[in-house]
């Protein structure tokens, strides 16, 4: 039978440990930033007006959630009305204190909601910790 010395096996178990520390860290920053995808693309449909799109109205991937006009107007006149919707690749100029709050209370940094047509999100904290690595991975990539 093989022995093996105490502090040998000591060291085994703090590595095991810390490898399977480190693996679910990734596992849960990759879980973030999947739940995050699907917030900004499935539920909050950003790229509909964040994304630039090309003269046959096809996103322009390469530069998503850059920013972009606005391609549809109110029937009835809606005050502050935006008519361009900025860049969110990245959150330029946002950080995170300010962005969470955005998202989860709907008002920004300057003490007001957003402009229609942007809807007043309530998300969890959880949630917009998601959006918000999400958006500051997009911006990484976009490089």
């Amino acid at each position: 039978m093989l022995r093996i010395p105490g502090s040998l096996l000591f060291v085994f178990s703090c590595f095991s440990l810390l490898a399977a520390q480190t693996s679910q860290s990734k596992g849960g920053a990759s879980s973030k930033l999947a739940h995050g995808k699907y917030l900004v693309e499935q539920v909050g449909l950003c790229a509909d007006c964040h994304t630039p799109r090309d003269d046959r109205g096809q996103p322009l991937n390469d530069k998503q959630l850059e920013g972009a006009p606005i391609g549809f107007k109110p029937i009835g006149q809606v005050p502050v009305w935006a008519d361009k919707a900025p860049p969110i690749a990245g959150l330029p100029g946002w950080d995170d204190a300010a962005a969470i709050k955005f998202f989860t209370t709907g008002i920004g940094p300057n003490g007001s909601p957003a402009r229609p047509p942007m809807p007043p999100y309530r998300f969890s904290r959880q949630d917009a910790e998601a959006v918000i690595a999400y958006l500051r991975a997009v911006g990484q990539r976009n490089k």
